[in-house]
């Protein structure tokens, strides 16, 4: 995988490629009216007859200008419009980034949140931001962040290690999700020496009571390869498809396996995994070959 450097050294070979491109990657496609990437599958072991629509946002990172309230509203009416039995959520409300003219919060994005509706619901998990933000979760290394709680009070479950069953048509399925994989920083401050996840597979899926199949939202990509054939589809968000792609490549992911998990539907073994280029950015407000977008998954 090409390193940071070289990757922005190449980038820098042409100095009005490099304006013509900061331009497109900083004004418009962050800014852009979000994509709908659909995805049909049938996974090993679906039940036959069950037939189910997904609607899934990921990384909103609400802040001004990027992803303000409005915008964030906007974007749930767009969804709304999509015909999903269900609504998904896969984590990182807050801000990832200090480029910002100010931060939206917590009980603005999730009043836009709760203007989503769905058949099934609206179900979220959390991300990794939402638990670096929130310096009081940070030091209690655990609970419930102001994420948890504005989604609450807007009326949306939050799923921390937890399953439950739904049905649609007479058809049992379950909805499982994981609590964030990197949730607490590293710091004399905290008194850890590592990241910490407050993530449990195993627990979650012991939930999981009959052969219906399983659905499971977990918020970073990296935990699929521990992910076992019992579940039907994992839905993940936290890379942005790397921000920058090119010619489906992402030099730069934030994950231990670089580019194998960056964007987009991968089997492996048999298993399935979607990875949402989500709607926001982080770190820097750059997008370049993954624009925003809401993500639409027909299953059976």
């Amino acid at each position: 995988m090409i390193s940071r450097r070289s990757f922005f050294k190449l980038m820098g070979g042409s100095f009005a490629g490099l304006t013509a491109l900061g331009g497109y990657a900083f004004a418009y496609e962050p800014l852009a009216r979000p994509a709908i990437s659909r995805y049909a599958l049938t996974p090993p072991g679906w039940t036959p007859g069950l037939k189910l629509r997904l609607v899934a946002l990921a990384d909103l990172h609400a802040c001004e200008p990027w992803m303000s309230a409005a915008r964030i509203a906007s974007i749930c009416a767009h969804a709304n419009e999509l015909g999903g039995d269900i609504t998904l959520l896969l984590g990182d409300y807050a801000a990832g980034m200090n480029m910002v003219t100010s931060y939206v919060h917590s009980s603005e994005w999730s009043k836009a949140l709760a203007t989503l509706k769905a058949p099934l619901g609206v179900h979220a998990i959390m991300g990794n931001h939402d638990w670096w933000e929130d310096r009081t979760a940070q030091k209690n290394g655990g609970g419930d962040t102001f994420g948890h709680r504005a989604l609450a009070e807007a009326g949306i479950p939050v799923y921390s290690n937890r399953a439950t069953r739904l049905e649609k048509d007479g058809h049992g399925f379950w909805l499982a999700g994981l609590e964030d994989q990197l949730a607490l920083l590293p710091g004399r401050k905290w008194g850890r020496s590592r990241m910490q996840g407050l993530d449990d597979l195993g627990g979650t899926l012991a939930q999981v009571s009959d052969d219906a199949p399983v659905i499971l939202l977990a918020h970073e990509p990296d935990i699929f390869p521990r992910v076992p054939e019992r579940v039907s589809l994992t839905l993940s968000g936290h890379t942005h498809g790397g921000q920058i792609r090119l010619f489906g490549y992402s030099p730069v992911v934030p994950s231990r396996y670089g580019d194998r998990y960056a964007y987009g539907h991968i089997v492996e073994n048999g298993r399935n995994i979607i990875v949402s280029g989500g709607l926001g950015c982080s770190m820097a407000p750059i997008r370049f070959g993954v624009p925003p977008e809401i993500v639409v998954i027909d299953l059976g």
